[in-house]
């Protein structure tokens, strides 16, 4: 389910912001303003869709989330203008989040023996799809037409489909019962929060690859159009080979709050290297980029881990979805600030945007430790123990 699903995500992402301003004719700032504000609305949809997962069973609430990301992203074909791209882009936003609050008490239903080695197996498994996925990406991209864009994206809601029809096939997930207290107790779980929030920001990342980077290949530097699909085949197959090695040795709060201290440096780092690429002959431009981000790509792996090791190992077991919910409106609050604000510091302010940028990841990172120490200290929760420290 999640190889296939990430295919069409993989193919989505890579030329979705080309699609939406080259083929349906939009405006740089229309198409940032229209993600923010679907990364906005979307983030309601995570912990609702979670408390339903973990109440009701996962895996019908899964399916529904995906079928719901199939329709929306097909819907992105119909010429509407801007309001109907917004439409759009919101039922994507609120699918997606909703997908990844459901998924949550899956992966902990399937990976419980050995948690950190199983979530980091299947986000190797997702980017050698999203990998797959940045083929046919490539190919619209180049050709550049009308027609080659809108097979891609329909191509992309029938991958969701069939995901869809595959995790059918998943074992039932049985409901979990409250354990007597408050419905919500994810409400009042302020170190949790405060973790959610440096995680949405350092998220902001993810920004940088699929929305930053195509538009500063295209339209700041004389590098090849292709590139873009390249750098994307560059971030996928790394994490493919190294996410489940990396993952492993992240296996308490306090490494993965070192972990993410680390990719906040490294992301400063990567936006140092990208802000150099306007200027130079083609051939150091496309070196520096793929350099750049290759770097980029093993910040990535530590933010994933840590940030996986985090929003698990500090939920209780009864609320896995729900947390898992909350964890992702961090990611939906990165879907409402990132296209704006790196298209605003990369694109409209060029070079000392870059470095902007990479400040805010690496200061993001030093406050996660300290975070975490808070939520080990005052959470006075019940901790999902790993087998291994038995």
């Amino acid at each position: 389910m999640t190889f296939v699903h990430a295919i069409g995500r993989g193919a989505y992402v890579t030329a979705a912001v080309l699609y939406f301003t080259q083929s349906l004719g939009l405006g740089i700032g229309q198409v940032g303003v229209g993600l923010s504000v679907a990364g906005l609305v979307g983030m309601a949809a995570g912990p609702p869709a979670g408390h339903l997962a973990d109440r009701y069973g996962a895996r019908g609430a899964h399916l529904a989330s995906l079928l719901c990301c199939a329709l929306a992203t097909a819907a992105f074909t119909v010429p509407a203008g801007f309001w109907g791209f917004l439409s759009a882009a919101v039922a994507v936003a609120c699918a997606h989040n909703a997908g990844l609050a459901t998924r949550g008490p899956l992966v902990a239903d399937h990976g419980r023996d050995r948690p950190q080695e199983f979530r980091g197996h299947l986000r190797a498994v997702s980017n050698i799809g999203i990998c797959l996925g940045t083929l046919p990406a490539g190919w619209a991209v180049q050709a550049g037409t009308s027609f080659a864009y809108l097979a891609l994206v329909l191509g992309a809601a029938g991958l969701h489909l069939a995901a869809a029809a595959v995790t059918a096939f998943l074992p039932p997930t049985a409901p979990v019962p409250p354990d007597g207290g408050s419905r919500w107790i994810v409400l009042k779980d302020g170190p949790y929060a405060i973790l959610t929030v440096l995680d949405g920001v350092m998220a902001i990342q993810f920004r940088v690859l699929t929305i930053a980077l195509p538009l500063w290949i295209v339209l700041r530097t004389e590098a090849p159009t292709w590139l873009v699909s390249a750098t994307m085949l560059v971030n996928t197959v790394i994490v493919g080979v190294f996410q489940t090695r990396v993952s492993r040795g992240v296996d308490s709060p306090a490494a993965a709050g070192r972990a993410l201290r680390r990719a906040g440096f490294t992301f400063l780092l990567s936006c140092a290297a990208l802000s150099c690429t306007a200027g130079p002959p083609v051939g150091i431009t496309v070196a520096v980029l793929l350099l750049a981000v290759a770097v980029h790509t093993v910040g990535e792996l530590w933010h994933a881990a840590g940030g996986f090791e985090l929003s698990y190992t500090l939920a209780p077991p009864h609320a896995i979805g729900q947390y898992q919910g909350l964890f992702g409106m961090g990611l939906s609050a990165a879907d409402f600030l990132g296209p704006g604000l790196v298209t605003a510091l990369c694109l409209d302010w060029g070079r000392p945007g870059w470095f902007v940028l990479g400040a805010l990841f690496a200061v993001t990172g030093l406050l996660v430790p300290p975070a975490t120490r808070l939520a080990e200290r005052l959470g006075e929760r019940k901790v999902l123990v790993h087998p291994e420290s038995e």
